[in-house]
């Protein structure tokens, strides 16, 4: 997998997606545990920050009559 695949919006939620199941399971230390949630947190804000930037872009679009 390359690294622009690896930063995409898709790979960080599924990320995320594999941290809660893990920390569902209730098998997970609580050392991997503080991990995985500082891990989590932080992939959340990174896609949050990718949201507000598409979302953006988006109103600029539509501000500008939809041209590029």
């Amino acid at each position: 997998m390359n690294s622009d695949s690896s930063n995409s919006f898709e790979s960080k939620l599924a990320r995320i997606d594999a941290i809660v199941k893990e920390l569902e399971t209730n098998q997970v230390p609580l050392d991997r545990a503080i991990e995985l949630f500082k891990e989590g947190k932080a992939l959340s804000r990174e896609c949050e920050a990718m949201l507000k930037s598409a979302q953006e872009q988006v109103d600029r679009a539509m501000s500008d009559g939809g041209s590029p």
